[in-house]
């Protein structure tokens, strides 16, 4: 029977003693420094507790809490049955170790001098910081990257960053938590980015947020976001942007989506440019004089281009109002003055120009009503289609579609058909992209202005895009065939970027035994917070010289280097960092912002590697799963066994090949050894994360939760793989003036 308490060692000057842990089993004592000190008329010995005298009390218990806690498990461990003293003190030694490294740590430590000037980049829709994580890992020569800010609208992804990239690496890289499309966020963004230059912006919309009109589900919080991204790059106006989605966007509405997406990517503009094209196209009154009105309306519309947000609104207003000043003049000429006070039709024009003009206030409505609609699950109910009904009422194309119709109800003389024409094609523009407008005024030129144009719109257009290109990450040694569109928009004035070449040939990729052997210890509902020595030739027995054979040696990237080179595994471990982050502290992991304000830090050595409790039922209807290698297969006999699920899809991982796409549920896959769902810490090894990079927070979540929460397992499914991003990384490195 063992016993664990905790003792003070003798006073020092200052009159603080230190606290020792002590454990007293078979005859035989281990003690251990806990690194804290405390007073002795502080220290509750009944109760092993600090009293609140003590400025620290709540943290020092914690502490103190937790190290009770890894002692009782190395004593009681199910998954090594007996540790001997010395591994007992040599593990709460490291426990130790870790947090007195953690002690000391200054959240605003600079990066490493590298001797070269640093190439700084932000993060948005970041999430767990995939994307963030393969940028700091690259490094081309005396190039860098410097982390400004990393945006997300949830909690825990701010609280995995601020752990990862503050406290732990030690940057004074910012988060904002906030959604992209409130009116505020492009001030706030430029107030953290503290008036430096970003010269690279990354991040992947939802693929939720790309939409044709009238095709989308019907207004979505996330319908705009691809717009607001679009909008960050307009003010930023990095040398590079790169858009991760889904592969699906690609055929997603037969294409036209795509199709778009470059077309908005492509309208983005050089604002010094403007002036050269608003020239042109006052000189094509002097050959087009009877669309001297819609000429004027084209260079407002050009110069909205060059406007901030709070200008172009302005100017938007502006816009309106002269169109309306044109429709008051023609009103006595098209209707009596009795109809043009009385009709409906003339109304609805008239009343629509007022809606336009106030189109700022009626964006402002239409956001919080979605996001209230959003935030009370109004979907597939009675409630829905009202909803709809109205939002879709108050949407600037709809307005104009209301005016257009009425315009086509009245009876105009034919005399006067073309100022009504003139109307509505302005109010067209006024909606209209950077393209459809340059379209406009290409219908008014004659074949020599068409090449004068052509030369203009070369120059004006800011970045160049031709298409984008499908990553798989298992080419940049990732244990995972996760394919992936890369948009990667390319400033006028630096090298074209069309694909990232595969660092590693389809014969090198790595194998899901060489990223999980080494974790492959625990069983059903059990936790591991430290390694334990995998022994392949007994685990394996008659398989053992196969299995050992899938480890390589390979440098970062995964390209085999057997002279220096290190296997997945030991590169996961030892951390991908290259040297740049030499005062880096031990990883720990908090449950909350609020735990981390009163530093209840967790210092395990390994952290995320816990698996699911799953009764015997699930247990055995996964190990029918995994002998026949296939869900499909194993129907006959698990109908047999009394053993079907509802579930649609199990996926066995394959120890010689890649995994499948790693999604948020870790029960949808089974490892390839043991009839048991993936942990976090297996999932991220799936994903390339480092063992050292800890997700925060809860561990998962369910129902109605999953629409607010980004637990462990989603931060993990929905990341960026860090390789991937680190080879996106590199090439911009090897290419960016």
């Amino acid at each position: 029977m063992a016993t664990i308490n905790f003792y003070l060692d003798k006073e020092d000057k200052k009159g603080c003693s230190p606290i020792h842990l002590r454990i007293n089993s078979n005859g035989k004592q281990i003690k251990v420094s806990t690194g804290e000190k405390v007073r002795t008329s502080d220290f509750d010995k009944d109760n092993q507790t600090i009293k609140p005298y003590d400025q620290r009390s709540s943290e020092k218990n914690h502490y103190l809490g937790f190290l009770r806690e890894r002692a009782e498990e190395l004593l009681n461990d199910p998954i090594k049955k007996t540790y001997t003293n010395q591994e007992i003190k040599s593990k709460l030694n490291d426990y130790v170790n870790s947090y007195k490294e953690t002690q000391n740590v200054n959240i605003v430590r600079e990066q490493m001098s590298l001797y070269g000037k640093p190439i700084t980049f932000i993060d948005l829709f970041a999430g767990a910081g995939g994307f963030s994580e393969g940028f700091l890992q690259a490094q081309e020569d005396d190039k860098f990257f410097d982390f400004l800010v990393a945006n997300d609208i949830n909690e825990n992804c701010e609280l995995t960053h601020v752990v990862r990239y503050n406290h732990q690496l030690g940057l004074d890289a910012e988060f904002l938590c906030q959604d992209i499309t409130e009116p505020d966020f492009l001030d706030n963004l430029l107030g953290k980015i503290k008036g430096k230059t970003v010269d690279v912006v990354c991040g992947g919309p939802p693929c939720q947020s790309f939409s044709l009109a009238g095709k989308r589900k019907k207004f979505d919080k996330k319908d705009d976001l691809f717009a607001h991204y679009l909008e960050v790059i307009k003010t930023l106006q990095p040398k590079y942007f790169v858009m991760e989605n889904v592969k699906g966007i690609l055929t997603k509405e037969k294409g036209k989506i795509k199709d778009l997406i470059l077309k908005e990517m492509n309208s983005i503009v050089d604002v010094k440019e403007i002036p050269k094209l608003t020239s042109f196209v006052k000189g094509l009154k002097k050959t087009n004089s009877a669309d001297s009105f819609i000429i004027d309306c084209l260079i407002k519309r050009i110069e909205l281009e060059q406007y901030n947000e709070q200008k172009a609104e302005e100017a938007k207003e502006s816009y309106i109002r002269s169109v309306e000043a044109k429709f008051r003049l023609l009103t006595p000429k098209i209707v009596d003055y009795q109809t043009s006070k009385m009709d409906q039709r003339v109304a609805t024009v008239r009343h629509g120009f007022n809606l336009l003009i106030r189109n700022k206030q009626w964006e402002k409505l239409k956001r919080d009503i979605i996001k209230e609609k959003d935030y009370c699950n109004i979907d597939n109910d009675f409630y829905v289609d009202a909803f709809t009904d109205f939002l879709t009422e108050i949407d600037t194309e709809e307005i104009i579609r209301k005016i257009k119709d009425a315009f086509d109800r009245l009876e105009i003389d034919t005399k006067f058909q073309k100022e009504c024409d003139d109307i509505i094609s302005a109010l067209q523009l006024y909606t209209a992209n950077f393209d459809e407008t340059l379209d406009s005024v290409n219908n008014l030129t004659n074949k020599q202005q068409v090449k004068e144009l052509q030369c203009i719109v070369e120059e004006i257009r800011l970045y160049k895009i031709e298409k984008p290109f499908v990553a798989n990450s298992s080419n940049y040694g990732v244990p995972q065939n996760r394919e992936r569109v890369l948009f990667i928009g390319c400033r006028k004035d630096q090298k074209f970027i069309s694909e990232i070449p595969s660092t590693v040939q389809e014969h090198e990729k790595v194998s899901v035994f060489e990223a999980l052997y080494d974790l492959d210890f625990i069983g059903n509902d059990q936790e591991a917070h430290h390694y334990e020595e995998v022994d392949i030739a007994k685990q394996y027995n008659g398989t053992a010289k196969k299995m050992k054979a899938l480890l390589d040696k390979r440098a970062i990237d995964g390209k085999p280097n057997q002279k220096t080179g290190k296997t997945f595994a030991e590169w996961s471990r030892e951390g991908r960092l290259n040297g740049r982050f030499q005062n880096a502290t031990k990883p720990f992991y908090v449950r909350s912002t609020e735990a981390l304000n009163k530093n209840e830090k967790v210092f395990d050595v390994l952290h995320n590697h816990k698996t699911s409790k799953q009764s015997e039922d699930v247990i055995k209807r996964l190990d029918i799963i995994l002998q026949e290698g296939d869900y499909k297969k194993a129907q006959c006999k698990l109908e047999e066994c009394g053993l079907t699920s509802k579930k649609r899809n199990y996926n066995v991982l394959k120890a010689d090949g890649q995994s499948p796409t790693v999604m948020t549920i870790a029960d949808d896959y089974i490892h390839f050894n043991t009839p048991r769902a993936l942990t976090v810490r297996e999932m991220a090894r799936l994903q390339s994360f480092d063992d050292s990079f800890v997700f925060q927070g809860k561990r998962s979540t369910g129902g109605n939760n999953r629409k607010t929460e980004v637990p462990q397992y989603t931060l993990v499914g929905n990341a960026v793989p860090p390789l991937m991003a680190r080879a996106v990384a590199s090439e911009i490195l090897k290419n960016i003036k």
